[in-house]
């Protein structure tokens, strides 16, 4: 799937005629990490392909047609997990896909040691109720330990960051805004 969405990627940016410079200047991506993402030589956190996707004025959506739901219900079948990086990360959609939506339901599952990034903030908020397992949530530099039944509301404006600290998959119920995808 990585693949076919650095060919997305790049396949987009030409359309739009925009140079790996004006792709960088416009998403405070690297050249480099950006030609990197295009060859499939490295993989992207869903924060980077949200900055490339509002770069190239599209939505997130369009990575990942196959997983669009035109409907308000969405039934067990139609919930289709994928991963954004390789053995990482798996993300199921439980929304719909309506004009103007403004939350991002899904269900997130965190390997051992999983996301491994360092503190990011975007606009928006996030709330988080683990299903199973445990997440270490640090927000504005507190650490929470987030265990299965408990749940973090914050704004994404502030920094935070968040792991798995177990060696189990951490399963969790997620809401996110702005919507990613």
């Amino acid at each position: 799937m990585e693949e076919e969405i650095s060919k997305k990627i790049r396949e987009l940016r030409m359309n739009k005629k925009l140079t790996l410079k004006e792709m960088s200047e416009k998403t405070g991506l690297s050249i480099s990490f950006l030609s990197q993402v295009e060859r499939a030589a490295s993989s992207i956190a869903i924060t980077s392909l949200k900055k490339i996707a509002d770069a190239l004025d599209i939505p997130i959506t369009q990575f990942f047609e196959d997983f669009e739901n035109k409907n308000y219900k969405v039934t067990k079948e139609q919930q289709k997990p994928f991963r954004m990086e390789g053995a990482g990360i798996v993300y199921t959609r439980l929304g719909g896909n309506f004009s103007g939506r403004a939350i991002e339901p899904m269900i997130v599952t965190y390997p051992p040691g999983q996301p491994n990034e360092k503190a990011v903030t975007h606009p928006g908020e996030e709330f988080y109720y683990v299903l199973e397992g445990v997440l270490a949530v640090e927000v504005e530099g507190k650490e929470y330990i987030v265990k299965a039944g408990d749940s973090i509301h914050f704004p994404s404006t502030i920094p935070h960051y968040m792991t798995n600290p177990l060696d189990q998959d951490a399963k969790v119920l997620c809401f996110v805004t702005p919507v990613i995808f």
